[in-house]
């Protein structure tokens, strides 16, 4: 069974750092695409960033391009978001997502991040 476990959310104050932990379990994670996304209230979800987990390759989106950045531990299946320079627009849900060969997704519970101003 694919899970996704996220971890490190919590509040800062605007231009501080967090960094968001996603353990994944019951698959090969270099086999995988795994990505952020984030939810405000009110608005849609939308993706942050990705990773390719088989040669690391990742992607941002502009809004986080410079300030976050994805790493990863493969032997431990863990997957890093470091989010830097957070601005009280990067208040929301974010959320673990991670793609299979056969294009089926699987989600995190997701971690709260709130930033104050």
């Amino acid at each position: 069974e694919v899970q996704l476990v996220e971890s490190g959310g919590g509040l800062v104050q605007a231009g501080g750092s967090l960094r968001l932990s996603c353990a994944a379990s019951g698959f090969n994670f270099d086999d995988y695409v795994i990505g952020w996304f984030r939810q405000a209230p009110g608005k849609e979800r939308e993706e942050v960033s990705c990773q390719y987990m088989s040669d690391g390759r990742s992607y941002y989106s502009d809004s986080v391009k410079g300030r976050f950045t994805t790493s990863s531990d493969n032997g431990k299946k863990i997957l890093y978001l470091q989010m830097d320079d957070l601005k009280p627009e990067d208040t929301a849900v974010c959320y673990c997502n991670a793609v299979d060969f056969f294009g089926r997704n699987y989600w995190g519970q997701g971690t709260q991040v709130t930033v104050s101003s």
